[in-house]
């Protein structure tokens, strides 16, 4: 189900009524290799949201009902993919679909977080709070409320413009159920699209048990 590659095709993987959930990553930031940054609100590099609007305008269908983070790198993505479809309606701005904020982790390289806390959050990996943020089950939950959403909008596609830690979150989701958490960060999705780049995924039925919160 789960392809990786920026051009990969969309392909209903549910049946003729299955909904298809278009989740796509933010172009590439400027910042340095190894900076944490989550709810941080960085923007993304234009060249490369161009270049990523460009292709994803290439295998995107003529119509489908579309929301998009409140962070201004999504953001970026879905204004110039509106440049190159002038018709397209504006998307739907939800918060649900940020980045996991990292508190006072924000920013700061991943080798300057202090060895102790990062070794708390290995311990309890679902609800210790990184830097005082947010936990991994309040992205759930959040991330799972979006869902529900998407499951009960009746539109044959649907495109998210989010982040890595988002798609996780769902792949987790579709995976292990709509009420599992990750019992430790083994469990935890490590793949997630390049910035600019997605994935497609079939969602299951709210017909068939998924009792999202």
């Amino acid at each position: 189900m789960w392809g990786w590659r920026s051009g990969w095709a969309c392909r209903p993987g549910g049946g003729a009524e299955a909904v298809r959930l278009w989740l796509v990553r933010h172009a590439a930031t400027a910042l340095p290799t190894g900076v944490c940054y989550g709810a941080s609100d960085i923007p993304a590099d234009p060249v490369a949201t161009v270049e990523a609007a460009r292709r994803l305008d290439a295998v995107l269908p003529a119509r489908f009902g579309w929301r998009v983070s409140s962070l201004i790198r999504a953001r970026q993505l879905a204004q110039a993919l509106q440049a190159r479809r002038p018709g397209l309606a504006a998307p739907v701005v939800d918060p649900n679909l940020g980045e996991l904020d990292f508190g006072a982790w924000e920013r700061l390289l991943w080798d300057d977080v202090p060895r102790a806390e990062l070794d708390a959050w290995a311990a309890d990996f679902t609800d210790y709070r990184p830097g005082g943020g947010e936990s991994v089950r309040m992205l759930l939950r959040r991330v799972r409320h979006a869902l529900r959403t998407a499951m009960a909008d009746g539109v044959d596609d649907q495109v998210w413009i989010t982040h890595a830690g988002v798609i996780r979150a769902v792949r987790y989701t579709l995976q292990w159920g709509s009420a599992a958490v990750p019992p430790d960060a083994g469990h935890w999705p490590r793949k997630a699209p390049a910035p600019g780049q997605w994935v497609c995924v079939a969602l299951p039925d709210t017909r068939e048990g998924w009792d999202l919160p």
